[in-house]
């Protein structure tokens, strides 16, 4: 019988999971953590099961869509139609249509037209264009000026990518404009994304495959078979091959000094990694879904609204909206203490939201959560070294997010990407 380990229980690792088990192979899931999910685990608040990092689905996610209906889920699919703020100082802006870009005197009038006419060009004006071999701010910069792109642009960038920002590919920025509009229909599961998870678990215990959680990976090693997989307490398990979801940076760790190590693809890929404080409030704060906060003293540069899309009912029957910073992992911010951030975002959050009236006896329940590894940051060129589906001469092979370009990073690609790894997997083996 055939053997198969799937290094990371988040959702790549789960989908290749689905895929490979049957009754004539031993696939075997390896979670290092208590929880399956990736960053769709999950915390328990007021009885209820609440993500840690805020997720939605959009109409384009066809991918995820196809995962939801295999598992027999497509009746728990709710849709919403969503809004955009825009937070610059202490001035609060709808943003979500052509009468509320009139209204952003951040810019001059004329700035206000030209960031209007570019932004509905973009699709366009990238079109069949060479977006891989030049920075994003070398291609936006001329079309849409320099107050657009300092006062707008890159400031909203910078929420996601910091320092990186502006160097990014421009391709990767290009594709991720097409996956949604400021006002967006979003989706999310009546029986949340633990409901997902659990499903997806149950599936693969069905079709004959092993979920290990608590299971660290130590080291990875070629063998006779395969691959070798050493866990954390020295347990060793041959396999005819090996999938490993985790970020290209940490599977270059596992390799060590081991013959694997010389062929795995380049780890240089600096990744974000994201600190966020789930706020649970007695009250809404203005009801949309993604609010940027730019040229503030905040701590956090972003506020995710969720229950304005997220059945209030799922979370106890108040309102959660998420503080959200992209960093390094190595930054002070991902180093600081979780009670610190936790005071000191609070008082943030009421300070942004002053004005509407937030105060602190409405901030009912805080959290914190971090991870380390989530948004790859590219660097020009990077279409020209995106890692293959198998490291050349092994039976290792890779389903990371770093695969997923020039696409979004999302459970949508990522689901992708680990299926077209899982054929390659399949070639191999029936080769």
């Amino acid at each position: 019988m055939q053997r198969v380990a799937i290094i990371g229980g988040g959702i790549a690792g789960m989908t290749s999971a689905l895929d490979l088990a049957s009754e004539s192979r031993e696939v075997i899931l390896l979670e290092a953590s208590d929880q399956l999910g990736g960053l769709g685990t999950f915390f328990q608040s007021k009885g209820q099961w609440i993500d840690r990092f805020y997720h939605s689905i959009t109409k384009t996610d066809e991918h995820l869509q196809g995962l939801i209906d295999e598992l027999g889920l497509t009746d728990q699919l709710y849709w919403k139609p969503t809004g955009m703020g825009m937070i610059v100082g202490d001035r609060h802006y709808p943003f979500n249509g052509p009468l509320d870009l009139l209204r952003f005197d951040v810019l001059s009038l004329p700035d206000r037209l030209r960031l209007g006419v570019t932004s509905q060009l973009l699709r366009w004006l990238g079109e069949g264009k060479e977006l891989d071999s030049i920075t994003v701010e070398d291609w936006l910069r001329p079309l849409c000026g320099e107050a657009v792109w300092s006062r707008v642009w890159q400031p909203l960038f910078e929420v996601k990518f910091g320092p990186r920002a502006s160097v990014l590919p421009a391709l990767y920025i290009w594709s991720r404009m097409g996956r949604e509009s400021n006002t967006a229909i979003r989706g999310y599961l009546r029986c949340g994304l633990k409901g997902m998870i659990d499903s997806l678990g149950q599936t693969i215990t069905k079709r004959g495959g092993q979920i290990r959680k608590n299971c660290t990976v130590r080291r990875l090693e070629k063998s006779a078979r395969g691959v070798r997989v050493t866990l954390a307490d020295d347990e060793s398990i041959d396999c005819d091959a090996v999938i490993a979801t985790v970020s290209i940076p940490l599977l270059g760790k596992l390799a060590g000094d081991s013959d694997l190590a010389a062929r795995i693809p380049r780890q240089d890929v600096p990744y974000m990694g994201v600190v966020v404080v789930p706020f649970f409030l007695s009250r809404p704060l203005e009801g949309f879904y993604w609010s940027p906060v730019l040229e503030s003293a905040a701590g956090f540069n972003g506020v995710i609204e969720t229950s304005a899309l997220i059945d209030r009912a799922q979370y106890g029957d108040r309102h959660l909206a998420y503080g959200m910073r992209y960093c390094d992992r190595d930054t002070e911010l991902f180093g600081t203490d979780d009670d610190l951030i936790r005071e000191t975002w609070s008082s943030h959050l009421v300070q942004v939201y002053e004005a509407q009236g937030l105060r602190r006896e409405h901030i009912l329940e805080t959290h914190v959560f971090k991870a380390p590894f989530v948004e790859p940051a590219y660097s020009v060129g990077y279409g020209t070294r995106v890692p293959p589906f198998q490291v050349e001469g092994t039976r290792l092979f890779l389903a990371s997010t770093a695969q997923a370009y020039p696409n979004v990073t999302s459970w949508n690609w990522s689901i992708h990407v680990a299926r077209q790894a899982v054929r390659r997997l399949e070639s191999v083996l029936h080769g």
